[in-house]
């Protein structure tokens, strides 16, 4: 990532910049597809948790999301969801289609973590 690049995404998204870029590098983010074309994103954090990531809806199941985004609204957005748009934007996602039931367990079982 060339400096000016570099200096201009630490300057719109602070501490998330860096962390997300290593998340990157080590090709943390899977796309995960059904074959009706429903999309959710799956990022393997620098703790060895997986989150799931909507960036339809700008959402990750992380804890960092709900606190510094949600309640606190220190941040913009979390390093997943970071993550996962740089990924997007320099063709680095990892790619998984499943059945719309694999899906569906993949999203619950979100819900399951959270309740």
């Amino acid at each position: 990532v060339p400096d000016d690049l570099l200096l201009g995404l630490k300057f719109i998204f602070g501490p998330s910049a860096v962390p997300a870029l290593d998340l990157v590098d080590q090709r943390s983010v899977t796309r995960v597809t059904s074959p009706s074309g429903r999309t959710a994103y799956q990022v393997l954090g620098s703790s060895g948790k997986l989150y799931t990531c909507y960036s339809s809806c700008h959402f990750c199941t992380c804890p960092a999301f709900g606190f510094t985004v949600l309640q606190r609204s220190e941040s913009l957005l979390c390093k997943h969801i970071l993550a996962v748009y740089l990924s997007q934007a320099v063709g680095a996602c990892q790619e998984l289609t499943v059945s719309e039931e694999q899906l569906t367990s993949i999203l619950l079982a979100e819900e399951e973590d959270e309740g």
